[in-house]
């Protein structure tokens, strides 16, 4: 399954998603570094420097900006060569679940 970490020990699991894969979907969508932030409850400077390589975040927080991108639309795909492109919003319409807030993580929800 993608994005799962299951049977990997802690560190050696592929990010959840690249920067270059970020940046295209926020294109894709429109979005700002901030729009997408505010998306997650983070702040801009967490895309900014995920996107520019910098730091290495924790990857609940990159995992946090996938969903939300996913759930506005977003698919991503991995072979032959990692991309995303634009597919159908989950539950698109006013009041749609942005996915899971930095705020609302845990060890459950964080698979």
């Amino acid at each position: 399954m993608t994005g799962s970490d299951e049977g990997v020990q802690s560190g050696a699991a592929a990010p959840a998603m690249s920067p270059a894969q970020s940046r295209a979907a926020r294109g894709l969508l429109g979005w700002s570094e901030t729009d997408l932030a505010g998306k997650v409850g983070c702040d801009a400077a967490l895309v900014r420097d995920f996107e520019a390589g910098f730091g290495d975040p924790p990857s609940g927080q990159i995992e946090a900006l996938r969903s939300a991108l996913t759930t506005a639309g977003i698919v991503f795909t991995e072979s032959p060569t990692p991309g995303v492109h634009l597919g159908e919003a989950k539950g698109a319409g006013k009041g749609a679940d942005e996915g899971t807030r930095l705020s609302n993580l845990t060890t459950e929800n964080d698979r």
